[in-house]
């Protein structure tokens, strides 16, 4: 019987990396993407590009990711996206944000992991 762990494989996200969400998506490009014609630019697509991956990713300094990517940087991606309009669904940004506001909504880290460990295939490992 194989060992099944031949057939997974590691991934290392590096929080320093990047400070922001365009910083995340160009990480997440080059490890997962790199011979791909598109790049990850959306929340989305970031979901997407994971369905084909089984195995661990190992997020080292996570905690300076989870203060890069929380309240002051989920803000102004509501923002941002409100101001824009058309196509986004602004009633629901705007409920998001009012949510983040009233300390209930979660912050662009917390909305990434629940995006990976949303993959039953995939072992996360914040470090």
């Amino acid at each position: 019987m194989k060992n099944e762990i031949n057939n997974n494989k590691m991934t290392v996200i590096n929080g320093s990396h990047f400070s922001n969400l365009e910083g995340f998506y160009g990480e997440i490009s080059q490890l997962f993407m790199k011979d791909e014609d598109w790049k990850v630019g959306t929340l989305d697509g970031f979901d997407d590009v994971l369905y084909g991956f089984r195995g661990e990713i190992i997020w080292k300094n996570s905690q300076k990711s989870r203060e890069d990517l929380g309240f002051d940087s989920t803000k102004e991606f509501y923002e941002n996206k409100i101001q824009i309009g058309k196509p986004f669904n602004v009633e629901l940004i705007q409920q998001k944000l009012d949510e983040l506001i009233d300390g209930k909504g979660q912050t662009l880290f917390e909305i990434l992991i629940e995006i990976i460990r949303s993959h039953q295939n995939i072992n996360l490992t914040l470090a």
